[in-house]
């Protein structure tokens, strides 16, 4: 932490003016970040279980108990007993709260009526409420586009939005130009703290850290990038932001063996199922541009939780939504995105650069006279917040010729596939070779979809 630049202090942690000092000395130091390093001695008093494990998951004792007290002059058979010098010392918390509570209405008060349009905005920011026409206009794509990578998409709309949600910061763990995470025309966070982008350096655990602490303020709305492989870094802040139902939005690109050449170090196969375990995380997997648009809508709106955002690095072409269902459809987790209108004889489930194949797969099938449906399933999570008759409208349980395909482990779509139906995904390490040679050598294929699909028909 010196070597960083910050200001430390060590102390013994149980000498208590050592501790006041050290706290002084920090609120003294105005310029940069202090850390105070305390050590301390578990169960310090015990004279039979100070430094033991045997302190740490466990209660003292009875008896244990006794001799501490002894030890530090405390009456020995006195329970739950306070001296009354600490009682007082907490009970001036009580008025130092009053004070400080007074202090801030005033100053509010003040700020009201001498800034009234920001006091408005810093409301709009503390009440969690988005700006009026904050998603209007946001960018549409259409297959003249050509195709369009996902992340690249997301950027584009995150430097929309950026403009209109001004209290949307983040960045990434040093991968900015590769997430797309960067808002062009804004300061980096810096001495003056108007910027807006951070860069946290390969940090992914401690990006993941700072994201909760910003969302705990209230007042932002934080978002980092890396590549999802990485995520494995920052899990346990993704787990807290669940368990705090924090509003953190997380910039996942490079989703999958789709990511070429890097090899397998860099290809995530089981990290999009392990983020599907955890409670209360939505993952979203758009399919193509217009889906990461609709994509980063629902992460804003999704206030009581956090929002993955698993992106693309390979170029997936813009689906053509004259013929294919509207990409607002991933509001709902999963939808009916091609339908032969009549009762289908299979279902094919994809999330991602994957529905592609399930699209491509479909035409086919529809050519061969056999009436297939193609469920565009860009988030677990989302879906299973729906309501029974809608998910049994999109995948009908009578219904039980399914496929699955998705370029990652198999094991959560046996929930959607049941014990008859087909999993096409990925399940061992990657390779470095070319993205269609990987699919291709993987059996991510339309060929293989229209196999199995037929073979599950016949």
């Amino acid at each position: 932490f010196k070597a960083y630049g910050w200001h430390v202090e060590k102390v013994d942690g149980n000498d208590l003016k050592g501790v006041a000092d050290a706290i002084r000395n920090a609120k003294k130091e105005k310029n940069r970040p202090s850390l105070i390093i305390a050590r301390t001695h578990i169960a310090f008093g015990s004279p039979n279980k100070q430094d033991t494990a045997g302190a740490h998951g466990a209660p003292l004792g009875e008896e244990e108990i006794k001799l501490a007290k002894r030890a530090v002059g405390w009456p020995e058979r006195k329970r739950f007993y306070i001296p009354d010098k600490a009682l007082k010392e907490m009970r001036k918390a009580v008025s130092k709260g009053r004070t400080y509570e007074k202090k801030w209405n005033d100053m509010i008060k003040r700020y009201r009526k001498k800034y009234p349009a920001l006091y408005e905005k810093l409301l709009e920011f503390s009440e969690g409420r988005l700006p009026e026409g904050w998603d209007k206009d946001l960018p549409v794509f259409t297959p003249d586009d050509g195709s369009i990578a996902t992340r690249s998409a997301s950027g584009k709309v995150l430097n929309v939005l950026a403009h209109r949600v001004e209290n949307l910061i983040g960045g990434s763990a040093d991968l900015a130009p590769s997430n797309n995470t960067y808002l062009k025309g804004y300061p980096d966070f810096g001495e003056k703290k108007r910027g807006r982008n951070l860069h946290f350096g390969v940090r992914e655990h401690a990006m993941g850290a700072a994201l909760n602490g910003m969302a705990l303020t209230g007042m932002v709305i934080p978002y980092g990038g890396t590549f999802l492989v990485f995520s494995d870094y920052m899990r346990p802040a993704i787990r807290l932001a669940s368990l705090m139902k924090q509003h953190v939005i997380y910039v996942f690109t490079h989703d999958s063996i789709g990511l070429g050449e890097d090899g397998p170090t860099h290809q995530p196969v089981e990290h999009l199922a392990g983020l599907r375990a955890i409670p209360d995380f939505i993952e979203i997997r758009p399919a193509d541009a217009n889906e990461a648009r609709e994509a980063w809508k629902v992460a804003l709106n999704h206030k009581d939780g956090p929002v993955g955002l698993i992106l693309s690095r390979q170029k997936l072409p813009v689906i053509d939504r004259r013929r294919y269902a509207s990409p607002s459809g991933i509001s709902r987790g999963a939808y009916v995105i091609a339908d032969s209108g009549k009762t289908p004889q299979i279902i094919l489930i994809a999330s991602g650069s994957e529905v592609h194949i399930a699209l491509s797969a479909y035409e086919e099938l529809l050519k061969k006279a056999i009436d297939a449906r193609v469920v565009n399933m860009a988030s677990f999570a989302l879906f299973e917040n729906q309501s029974e008759r809608y998910k049994n409208s999109v995948l009908p349980p009578d219904i039980r010729n399914r496929i699955a395909i998705e370029a990652g482990v198999s094991l959560p779509w046996y929930k959607y596939v049941g014990l008859e139906g087909k999993i096409i995904g990925v399940d061992r390490f990657g390779a470095s070779a070319p993205y269609k040679t990987i699919f291709e050598k993987y059996g991510l294929t339309v060929e293989r979809v229209i196999k199995e699909s037929l073979k599950m028909i016949r």
